[in-house]
């Protein structure tokens, strides 16, 4: 499979999609997903497209605040590194460039800021 460049709204669509692939079938945040979103995974990956299409592609279609959800969350340390470890995995896997290194950026200072507010070690 050929690398490319994140450009346009579907390849934000193909990541979303491979990396909650990912997320739902890993043990250590399946549970946590799946307690959350139940059956609402297609609204969930819509949210997830329009969120990194915004950051990425500047589109403007996620004016939200992602942290008061996230904060209810019962998460520790290992959930934010499985996290971003599948993220990264997936991002590389499939892309390359400027906006494959912005999501990269982006995933990572969302988890240190996710894990300053729950108060957990960085």
């Amino acid at each position: 499979m050929e690398k490319k460049q994140i450009e346009k709204e579907e390849d934000i669509k193909s990541l979303v999609d491979d990396f909650y692939e990912k997320v739902r079938k890993d043990e250590v945040l399946e549970p946590i997903f799946n307690t959350v979103i139940k059956d609402n995974w297609d609204e969930h990956l819509q949210v997830m497209v329009d969120f990194w299409s915004s950051m990425l592609l500047y589109s403007r279609k996620y004016l939200k605040d992602p942290f008061p959800k996230h904060h209810v969350l019962e998460l520790e340390p290992i959930h934010f590194e499985r996290w971003l470890q599948l993220f990264n995995e997936t991002v590389d896997k499939k892309f390359i460039g400027y906006n494959a290194t912005v999501a990269k950026d982006v995933a990572f200072n969302m988890a240190r800021v996710f894990k300053t507010m729950k108060g957990l070690p960085l």
